[in-house]
């Protein structure tokens, strides 16, 4: 197995121990990274007179052939190689001699692979919030679709009043709207370079920081050298970004596993994101969104692990970081599948008009509105919210709804109740009260 250590040991590490502390079958994810960032280390190292310029010229050629080489073919990155730095500079010492063992020089692989994540971080980061807009733009496309459907919205699992049915959507859209914003800060605090910090302390070799800190186009460069190698709270902050999307989008799909239920059946949800059951021919479970509901747990309990990693670290660098990798690795395919899925199953969904049309009238979903009625004659607000309970109360009894009720009936809770009393109740009256105008406009987007 090649390593980037050996010279002080006499004897081999133990198979047993090259397997356990191998990270190449994970971390060759991170190729494109580590050779773009020895692309800019040698060129750094050329432009300051480290190295020769013609050696420079070299490893830059021969790195960026090897870099179009992987991503033509992904099978090179094959071998008995400790990790992916070992992996890059034995190809570069195949291709250039001893050209090829100056490529480390004033670099430590503590630098190394903290530059190799925070460009990989940034870069997966810049595509899952790609990924959430294309998401949000479904929904919104969706809410347009369906911007005359009413329905019930609710606290406490209990009806309470009148929605759009857009804006329910465009309640997760606000959510992942803010997810998005956590991203990009996220992507803007983790913007400095590392690269330079050597193994913990710097290099005695003039480098120039700020070179290789601009050809990666980082926004500047990591101070403190101990932080730079030891520091994982951009894999935290990323992993928080991941988190917070999974459990909003955990929220749609319990809200959208009830409404599809036929208890409920406000949705349908397409075949292609469905399944049966090997028992009950009768039966379409709403698996993708079981599925989100069940791999957000996942999710923050990766955040969790890496947090339980970082926890009791001493400065600076210790070999438990390597397990970022395999911790972030999975928290971002999970959340970027997820987000595909559920962009999916909104782009396909159906909406039960006919059935949500039933629902506003049932549940005395303008109990409020006519309590807002009360109060706009001029009654106490406590005091019309005590009159409309027991209003309630006697519909309940009657199994009538308000709107259905005499105005006699009504009258004798209240003789300031009138016939107009039933164009405040109608559902599309409702709406074009007070917050309501801002629902039905929610998916004009600047």
């Amino acid at each position: 197995m090649g390593t980037l250590w050996g010279g002080r040991f006499q004897d081999d590490a133990s198979e047993l121990m090259q397997s356990f502390n191998e990270s190449f079958s994970l971390d060759k994810r991170l190729w494109h990274e580590d050779i773009t960032a020895s692309i800019a280390h040698v060129t750094m190292l050329g432009d300051c007179g480290i190295i020769l310029k013609e050696e420079s010229k070299l490893l830059q050629n021969e790195l960026a052939k090897l870099r179009e080489s992987i991503a033509q073919d992904a099978t090179l990155l094959s071998g008995a190689y400790e990790d992916i730095h070992s992996f890059v500079e034995a190809k570069m010492i195949e291709a250039c001699g001893n050209v090829g063992k100056k490529m480390h020089t004033a670099r430590s692989r503590n630098d190394q692979v903290a530059v190799d994540m925070k460009l990989y971080v940034k870069k997966s980061l810049q595509e899952l919030n790609e990924l959430s807009y294309q998401m949000i733009t479904v929904f919104g496309v969706k809410g347009e679709e369906v911007a005359d459907v009413l329905m019930p919205a609710y606290t406490h699992l209990q009806r309470a009043q009148i929605v759009p049915f857009s804006y329910v959507l465009d309640a997760y859209a606000a959510m992942f709207e803010r997810d998005m914003k956590k991203i990009s800060q996220a992507i803007d605090l983790m913007d400095e370079s590392p690269l330079g910090a050597g193994a913990l302390a710097g290099t005695t070799y003039a480098i120039d920081r700020q070179q290789t800190a601009d050809l990666l186009e980082f926004a500047g460069v990591q101070r403190n050298t101990l932080d730079s190698v030891s520091n994982r709270d951009f894999i935290l902050d990323a992993l928080h970004c991941c988190s917070s999307l999974m459990m909003h989008m955990s929220r749609f799909a319990e809200d959208f596993i009830i409404y599809s239920s036929q208890e409920f059946n406000f949705v349908e949800l397409s075949d292609h994101f469905s399944t049966g059951s090997s028992m009950m021919p009768q039966k379409k479970n709403p698996d993708a969104l079981e599925l989100i509901r069940g791999k957000a747990a996942k999710v923050i309990s990766l955040l969790n692990a890496m947090y339980g990693t970082m926890k009791g670290l001493p400065l600076s660098y210790n070999k438990d970081m390597q397990e970022d990798k395999a911790i972030y690795f999975e928290a971002l395919d999970t959340t970027t599948a997820c987000v595909k899925i559920l962009t999916a199953v909104t782009d396909e969904l159906k909406v039960n008009k006919e059935r949500l049309n039933e629902t506003i009238h049932e549940g005395f979903l303008n109990a409020t509105e006519l309590a807002d009625y009360l109060v706009r004659k001029g009654l106490p607000f406590r005091e019309a919210h005590g009159i409309v309970g027991k209003i309630v109360v006697y519909a309940l009894d009657k199994k009538v709804q308000l709107h259905e009720m005499e105005l006699e009936e009504m009258k004798q809770f209240s003789s300031i109740i009138q016939n107009d009393v039933y164009a405040a109740l109608h559902p599309e009256t409702i709406l074009q009260q007070g917050i309501k105008q801002e629902m039905l406009s929610g998916w004009e987007k600047d």
